[in-house]
C-alpha cells in the first residue's frame, strides 16, 4: 500500500496549474500584508501529527460497532495505513499505541517498517481503565487511585512495562489517562482518591528515562460521572508538580465541561511551562471523538492562537506532543483522519497569518473592535493554497480525499482483511 513519487507526481499533474494559480494569487496578497509566505509554508510542511493507533478501525458506541472493509486487524497493518496518510498528506510522521493493544511481537522488524515509512513512535498510553486478560486485580473501582494497595501496585507495575516498551521502540514520553472516579456521591473519599494517585504517579515518575515526558491527562466526566480523580487541569496540574520537571499536562480538545475556555487554558499551560501535549478532535455535546474542525471550527483557530503565541514566545514550555484523538463509527477511518489533518492544518496557518504584533497594539489601547477585526481577518482567508504548496514541496498530493479515493478504493488496493470488507458504494 506504499505510494512512489511516479504515482503522486501523476496524481497532481491534473491540478498542478489551479493550485500554482491559486498559491501565487494568495501568497502576493499576504505578501503585500508584510508576511513571509516562504517561512509560514516551512512551518506547515515541519508540522508532524502523531496518528493514534486506536483511529485507524471503526469506532463505536455503547450499543453496537459496525465494521469497516479494510479495518487493520494487527500492528503491522495500523502502521501501514499510517504509512498512506503519510504519503498522502507528508503531515502524520509518528504513530502513538496503546498498550496492551499494540505490543510488537518482534520490535526489529515493527521499527524497520516504520523507518521505511518515515513513521516515528510517539507517546505510549498506558490502560488501566479496563481488566485485561490473566490480570490478577480488577480495575472496576479505580486504579492508581484505587483503596486497595494491591490494584495500585499492579496498575503502576503496568505503567512501568509501557515505559519499557516504548522505550525499546524510541518513544520519549507515557501518556496517563485514567478512568478512576465515582459515579454515586459518598463513594469515594475525595482527598484519599487524589492522595493514592499522586503517590502512584510518583512511583511511575521514577521509573521514567531521564530523557522522557509523563503526560497526565484530564477529564470532568465519563465512564465516572459524579466525579472523576484528574477532573481538569488544575488537578492535572497540581499532580505534575508534585512528580517534577519531567511532568506535564496533556490537553485533550473534548475533555472539557461545556463552553470551557480551552485557549485561556493552553496559554497559561504555556506561560507556566507545563503544557506537554495536546490531542485533537471536536465535539458538539462532550468527549464526541469528532473528526477535527467539524462542529466548531473557529474554536479551533483559537486555540491555536494562543499554542502559536505560546511556541514563539515561552521557550520555557517544551515542545507538545501532537495527537489526533478520534473514533468515528460511519466514516472511512482514514478519510477521517485525513479531514482531521486539513482542519488542524488550516488552523495552524491562519494562526501564523495573525499579526501578533498589531494585536499587541490594539490590546494595549484597549481597541477591543481592533482585536476582533485582527483575528477574524486571519481566519477569514482561505489557507488552501498554503497547505498544498507545503505537501507539494514534501512529496505529497494536492487533495488527499481525491488521492485517496482514487488510489485505494475505486481502484480496489485496500487489503482485505479478515471478514471486514463491507462495501461503500465510493
Amino acid at each position: 500500500m506504499k505510494i512512489d513519487q511516479n504515482q503522486i507526481q501523476s496524481i497532481n499533474i491534473k491540478d498542478i496549474d489551479s493550485h500554482q494559480e491559486n498559491f501565487d494569487f494568495l501568497a502576493n496578497k499576504l505578501s503585500k500584508q508584510g508576511h513571509n509566505v516562504l517561512d509560514i509554508v516551512s512551518k506547515l510542511a515541519e508540522f508532524q501529527v502523531a496518528i493514534p493507533s486506536w483511529a485507524l478501525g471503526a469506532g463505536g458506541t455503547r450499543f453496537g460497532r459496525f465494521s469497516f472493509y479494510g479495518e487493520p486487524s494487527n500492528l503491522e497493518q495500523k502502521i501501514e495505513d499510517i504509512g498512506v496518510l503519510h504519503s498522502l498528506t507528508q503531515t502524520a510522521g509518528a504513530v502513538s499505541l496503546h498498550i496492551p493493544w499494540d505490543i510488537p511481537s518482534d520490535y526489529t522488524a515493527i521499527k524497520e517498517q516504520a523507518d521505511g515509512l518515515n513513521i516515528k513512535f510517539d507517546s505510549v498510553n498506558s490502560n488501566t481503565f479496563q481488566d485485561q486478560k490473566d490480570a490478577k486485580e480488577s480495575y472496576k473501582y479505580g486504579s492508581l487511585s484505587n483503596v486497595s494497595q494491591a490494584v495500585r501496585e499492579q496498575a503502576i507495575a503496568h505503567n512501568l512495562d509501557v515505559i519499557n516498551i516504548g522505550n525499546k521502540l524510541g518513544s520519549k514520553s507515557l501518556t496517563v489517562w485514567l478512568a478512576d472516579g465515582s459515579c454515586f456521591p459518598g463513594q469515594n473519599n475525595f482527598q484519599t482518591a487524589f492522595q493514592n494517585t499522586e503517590d502512584s504517579l510518583k512511583a511511575i515518575y521514577k521509573g521514567l528515562p531521564d530523557d522522557w515526558k509523563l503526560l497526565i491527562e484530564y477529564k470532568p466526566y465519563e465512564p465516572n460521572f459524579y466525579s472523576t480523580v484528574i477532573q481538569d487541569w488544575g488537578a492535572s496540574l497540581m499532580l505534575a508538580n508534585s512528580c517534577g520537571k519531567q511532568a506535564y499536562t496533556l490537553v485533550d480538545l473534548g475533555h472539557h465541561l461545556p463552553n470551557s475556555n480551552i485557549e485561556q487554558i493552553v496559554s497559561i499551560l504555556q506561560l507556566k511551562g507545563k503544557l506537554g501535549g495536546f490531542h485533537f478532535n471536536d465535539s458538539k455535546y462532550g468527549d464526541d471523538d469528532l473528526t477535527v474542525g467539524s462542529i466548531k471550527p473557529y474554536a479551533l483557530f483559537l486555540i491555536f492562537n494562543e499554542l502559536v503565541y505560546g511556541m514563539q514566545n515561552n521557550p520555557q514550555n517544551p515542545d507538545l506532543a501532537w495527537m489526533i484523538d478520534a473514533s468515528h463509527n460511519v466514516k472511512d477511518p482514514l478519510e477521517d483522519l485525513i479531514q482531521s489533518l486539513e482542519a488542524i492544518q488550516e488552523a495552524y496557518a491562519k494562526a501564523l497569518l495573525i499579526d501578533q504584533s498589531a494585536l499587541k497594539a490594539a490590546q494595549s489601547h484597549n481597541d477591543v473592535v481592533k482585536c476582533q477585526e485582527i483575528l477574524q481577518g486571519a481566519y477569514r482567508t482561505d489557507v488552501r493554497p498554503l497547505l498544498e504548496k507545503a505537501r507539494l514541496n514534501s512529496g505529497g498530493v494536492l487533495n488527499p480525499i481525491n488521492a485517496y479515493r482514487a488510489l485505494y478504493v475505486r481502484s480496489g488496493l485496500i487489503k482485505e482483511r479478515g471478514k471486514n470488507t463491507v462495501a461503500t458504494g465510493l
